[in-house]
């Protein structure tokens, strides 16, 4: 293993791992916003393509340092495919947020209605 490949899994594990980490606090974060009935599009759209960054890390590292999958035609395949969709989420989750910064809507909220539970009444009363 050379010196470029070293550097390359030190900055695929340090990009892997912030976006992990961005993931939680994202996640902490819509649960609290989702309870309250209120999202933002823009942090919507963020969330969307930090996740398919994370997976697109997540098989940029398994395509970079992956020794025994050489011959295995299945295999590369699927890392083929694999990198195909996570590029596709990352272009989509950059066009929602381009689109949303350029039509100046970074301030879009979703609103959720609430869940009305209903009272069941008494047929004696």
């Amino acid at each position: 293993m050379g010196g470029i490949d070293i550097l390359l899994l030190i900055a695929y594990g340090i990009s892997f791992i912030c976006a992990l980490l961005l993931m939680a606090a994202l996640f902490l974060y819509f649960r609290k916003r989702f309870r309250a009935r209120v999202v933002s599009l823009f942090m919507l759209a963020a969330f969307f393509f930090l996740g398919a960054y994370t997976v697109k890390m997540a098989v940029a590292f398994w395509i970079r340092f992956s020794k025994f999958t050489a011959g295995d035609a299945v295999l590369a395949a699927l890392k083929s495919n694999a990198w195909a969709a996570a590029q596709v989420g990352t272009t989509l989750g950059l066009m929602i947020l381009t689109y949303l910064m350029y039509t100046r809507r970074q301030d879009l909220f979703m609103i959720f209605p609430a869940v009305k539970e209903e009272v069941k009444q008494d047929v004696d009363a």
